[in-house]
């Protein structure tokens, strides 16, 4: 019996729950970069990139390159940045959604409007 789909979507949401998984994706989304590169600008240790990145290689979300010493990272379709694309979309409009009602809840405080 095959796996439900989304039995699948929840373990592709799983890959994407870890916060170096999703920098190095919206890195990756700019353009190919090398793991020299992405370090500084993920601000964790060699390894623990080098892990996160394996877990995205098995996922099948990015792939590799060797030139010289170095070795490419790349997004495996372009997809993956319009997902991200997306999600920033969603948070944007659930967080205006906060702050519109913080604003509501405050303007309602009768301590806060009989502050000086």
């Amino acid at each position: 019996m095959s796996t439900p789909l989304y039995q699948l979507k929840a373990e592709f949401f799983k890959t994407l729950g870890h916060p170096v998984r999703i920098r190095v994706l919206e890195l990756l989304s700019e353009r190919e970069h090398a793991v020299s590169e992405m370090l500084p600008k993920v601000g964790v240790e060699p390894a623990h990139l080098s892990q996160q990145l394996a877990v995205l290689r098995r996922a099948n979300l990015v792939v590799t390159r060797r030139e010289g010493a170095g070795v490419y990272y790349s997004l495996v379709n372009e997809q993956v940045a319009e997902l991200l694309k997306v999600a920033r979309s969603i948070l944007t409009g659930v967080l205006t959604g906060q702050a519109e009602l913080l604003a509501d809840l405050r303007a309602a405080d009768p301590v806060r409007r009989a502050a000086p």
